[in-house]
């Protein structure tokens, strides 16, 4: 097999972009990447925390979600259940590779919400958990009306959102939100965790990814002192945090 390969994994009849790229080493774990909201599997931060997997010798497989980059589904049509299934698709997809001594899932905002959620849902498949920001204020905010820099009537959602940048999302994506319950798929998940989160992200409460790690059963949470959101300011302590994590996990 290829060290990298390029390919189309199908979802319910939706084609996911997905790259995988392998270490060195003839067989090894292998880590689900899921990107954030309005991003792609190609974003520098993300690009970084896959090769801090592979340099602890971790193979790779990062992938568009719904909506998103080189994937089928429109932007305003996603929603997190899409996510779910496509990151189980995924899932199943990795399984198949003979290479593969076991399974990490791994995502940032919103697509670390949404491998939390899938991490609750096939604990039995998936070693262990590398959430960065995962943004579990989604649903909280789809409840309480506000949510994407939106104020709305968590009663009365409409066909639309309207949000700041222009995009429009169908109002589905508020009514699939109010539904969820990370805290049930934080329960449900019982293995090691590793939780990045910058103290200076003004997207995703960083008190938020605390009360996370002190509900997980096995949790390691990296507080990064001045970085952002994204892991722009910091990138080589979120890449050692990722790296030594795994390396402890697989030596």
């Amino acid at each position: 097999m290829k060290r990298m390969q390029k390919m189309l994994i199908m979802d319910d009849g939706i084609p996911l972009s997905a790259i995988l790229e392998r270490p060195a080493s003839s067989r090894c774990p292998l880590v689900i990447v899921l990107h954030g909201f309005g991003s792609a599997k190609d974003r520098p931060h993300t690009l970084a925390a896959c090769e801090a997997m592979r340099e602890a010798g971790c193979a790779t497989l990062r992938f568009d979600l719904y909506g998103h980059g080189e994937s089928g589904g429109e932007f305003r049509n996603h929603t997190l259940y899409k996510w779910i299934s496509n990151t189980l698709a995924v899932l199943d997809y990795a399984r198949t590779l003979d290479f593969v001594t076991g399974i990490y899932l791994s995502g940032h905002s919103q697509g670390g919400l949404a491998a939390a959620l899938a991490g609750g849902m096939a604990p039995d498949r998936i070693r262990g958990l590398i959430l960065r920001a995962p943004a579990f204020l989604i649903p909280r905010g789809a409840r309480e009306g506000i949510l994407l820099g939106r104020s709305f009537d968590p009663a009365q959602i409409g066909d639309e959102i309207q949000m700041h940048d222009g995009l429009t999302l169908s109002g589905n994506y508020i009514r699939v939100a109010q539904t969820l319950h990370a805290e049930d798929a934080i329960d449900r998940f019982t293995g090691p965790v590793l939780l990045l989160q910058g103290d200076q992200d003004d997207l995703v409460p960083p008190e938020d990814s605390q009360k996370a790690a002190a509900r997980y059963r096995q949790c390691t949470l990296r507080m990064i002192s001045g970085e952002t959101h994204h892991f722009n300011c910091f990138p080589e302590q979120m890449k050692a945090a990722i790296r030594d994590w795994l390396l402890a996990r697989e030596s």
